[in-house]
């Protein structure tokens, strides 16, 4: 029962779809900076998490009665690695128990290491139609650096297996940052991708994250390109793939017109989902909840009836006016006032006016249509713009307020 507790979905949009999210946290080995909960050296509890994650969903499913979904996302780990006939068993059942929407984009991220044609042919056939390869370099020094389990050659395998297959939406994830990389191995990175003919790239700035075997390393003095060549090849990368014909429509995404990731958009416009496994995170209903990071404790609480809910909090309409400008701020159709103050009932003004002033910076626009957005240069720099322009939200919000409360004060005092 959705965690264990009921939750309304009145609270849902007219006319709002849902996203589901399944995670598969087995890997066949580590990443060295990779802090997603992910876990190698368990396929031993395969099986059980099957049963665990098929009891969630047939749980689940009727809060979601009547409500169109329109993506499906099974991410990592490495969700290929779990096996074809588990992953189209899990297909068929939210198949079966959800309203899948005709045409709806149904993405599974994998390796390609872990891939074959004879299982995307049948993965496709059960109704897959988007693929997310982790490619992440072409230099295989860089690949080794970070301890991935491909090589480069089997990229290029694995992207002609999903074509065979008739892959039709194909994303390739890369990375720059990485260690012993130069901009002349980054670019041949990115030309190597653009061959590869795919729908969508996804290109992500390396971070070092608590607690990874990278950060260890760190620590005892290995070096990484620094932040002056990070963004060099950021800004590289943007011109590079708007001439190729893949346009920024996100920070780190980039793609042919029609083939944005319906599902990613949907977490930076707030539009609702569900998410299933352990460390899968969910937006229905007016809820925003977590499920417990612990493979056992999430197997062993829905087949045995206990809590595996981490974290949940309700979320009032005008308190997510942050979560817009937050998300929104990241992707390229930026924020409009209307929509501003029609949906949260906030003076948009405050704001305006040091978004004019990021322009004169060049870091950001305002388009012919009337929306801001971040340019390139403000991405490089998204997290301190939108701070400040969340603080001015926020004294905007004390400063609505402030009248009002003086209001109910003197009405008490008489």
């Amino acid at each position: 029962m959705f965690g264990r507790k009921k939750a309304p979905t009145a609270q849902l949009g007219k006319g709002d779809k849902l996203g589901i999210y399944i995670h598969i946290p087995f890997c066949r080995s580590k990443c060295d900076y990779c802090d997603f909960y992910s876990l190698a050296g368990r396929e031993k509890e395969m099986d059980r998490y099957q049963k665990a994650l098929l009891a969630h969903l047939n749980e689940t499913a009727p809060l979601a009665q009547g409500i169109l979904v329109d993506t499906i996302y099974f991410g990592g780990g490495t969700p290929s690695y779990y096996g074809e006939k588990r992953l189209r068993e899990l297909l068929g059942a939210v198949q079966k128990l959800f309203q899948v929407e005709k045409g709806a984009e149904i993405t599974l991220e994998a390796n390609p290491d872990s891939v074959t044609l004879k299982g995307l042919k049948a993965l496709r056939k059960a109704g897959f139609n988007r693929l997310s390869m982790g490619m992440q370099s072409a230099s295989q020094e860089e690949l080794n650096a970070i301890h991935r389990p491909h090589t480069a050659r089997q990229v290029d395998e694995a992207v002609a297996a999903a074509k065979k297959a008739r892959f039709k939406n194909l994303s390739l994830d890369l990375i720059y940052g990485l260690p012993g990389q130069t901009m002349d191995s980054w670019k041949a990175t990115v030309e190597h991708a653009l061959s590869l003919i795919p729908q969508h790239l996804s290109c992500y700035g390396l971070k070092v994250e608590e607690g990874t075997p990278l950060c260890a390393r760190v620590a005892a003095g290995e070096q990484l390109p620094d932040d002056d060549l990070q963004a060099d090849e950021y800004l590289w990368t943007v011109g590079r793939l708007a001439r190729a014909g893949y346009p920024q429509y996100e920070i780190s995404n980039f793609a042919k017109p029609g083939y944005e990731s319906r599902h990613n958009l949907r977490y930076w416009l707030t539009q609702p989902y569900i998410g299933f496994g352990p460390g899968a995170h969910s937006d229905f209903g007016g809820r925003r909840y977590s499920f417990v990071r612990d493979l056992d404790a999430y197997i062993d609480g829905v087949l045995n009836g206990g809590s595996i809910i981490d974290n949940e909090e309700l979320i009032p309409r005008r308190e997510r006016c942050g979560e817009y400008l937050m998300l929104r701020l990241r992707t390229a159709r930026g924020i409009e006032e209307w929509e501003y103050r029609s949906d949260y009932f906030m003076d948009f003004a405050p704001l305006e006016q040091r978004l004019m002033e990021f322009q004169v910076q060049g870091w950001a626009q305002k388009t012919p249509e009337g929306r801001w957005r971040l340019t390139p240069k403000g991405f490089l720099v998204s997290n301190q713009l939108i701070g400040d322009l969340l603080e001015r939200q926020r004294q905007g919000d004390l400063a609505d307020l402030l009248p009002k409360a003086r209001e109910q004060y003197a009405r008490q005092k008489n």
